[in-house]
């Protein structure tokens, strides 16, 4: 997440070190389970907040607004700052509902859009490889895809901070959660794109617990 300038965006990529192994994590398969048990949904949320994109040294920013819904449904609207929709999305579990011609490069993969909301929901498609203990009492689990790439969660105090697609050696893409604030929910939220010089951030403004959605708002396609 980090465009505009693409020495910035090395940076972040680089982030300086990662944080040394310690060792592993004894049960990693308890901690999935209790990671995604602390960090699910609860109530059906309507949160508005700030976006600002850069991408390769283009900016555009603009307000949006998220309605969620447990157990594993959300939408996601941007609209730039004279009302008109840039997109529209919708996440159920791990399907990303997406209009036809939609500039569907902006947003995370599924995987990854959960994580902007701080929860831990790893893709059906993936398998858990093992844990690590970091320093900082921070601990890392790490998920396989079919094709090799791997998906890291980082976690401190049953929390999520970060997750990453890694392929090879090389982190590709990124989630930085800010979970400052009142509740689990991130105050903040950037995705950033390394291979292709983007940068999403999300910047809450308002979170309010709304009553259940109409179902119909899970299908952007109409």
């Amino acid at each position: 997440m980090v465009p505009v300038l693409t020495a910035v965006l090395i940076l972040g990529a680089c982030g300086g070190q990662r944080p040394a192994v310690i060792g592993p994590v004894n049960d990693a398969e308890a901690l999935a389970v209790q990671l995604q048990y602390e960090t699910s949904l609860e109530t059906p949320l309507r949160i508005v907040f700030d976006w600002h994109l850069n991408e390769a040294g283009q900016r555009v920013e603009g307000r949006g607004v998220a309605r969620i819904e447990p157990p594993y449904r959300a939408r996601l609207d941007l609209f730039l700052d004279n009302g008109e929709t840039v997109i529209s999305a919708a996440l159920v579990e791990g399907d990303l509902r997406l209009p036809v011609g939609s500039p569907t490069e902006i947003l995370p993969p599924p995987d990854l859009m959960w994580g902007t909301l701080g929860v831990f929901r790893p893709h059906q498609g993936t398998r858990l490889l093992g844990g690590d203990r970091l320093e900082g009492e921070a601990r890392r689990l790490r998920y396989t895809y079919d094709d090799g790439t791997e998906l890291h969660y980082h976690v401190t105090d049953k929390l999520l901070k970060s997750l990453e697609i890694v392929e090879g050696e090389s982190v590709v893409q990124r989630v930085l959660v800010d979970l400052d604030g009142d509740g689990g929910y991130p105050v903040e939220a950037t995705y950033r794109n390394l291979a292709d010089f983007r940068e999403l951030r999300l910047v809450r403004e308002s979170l309010e617990i709304v009553t259940p959605y109409d179902p119909d708002i899970w299908d952007p396609l109409g």
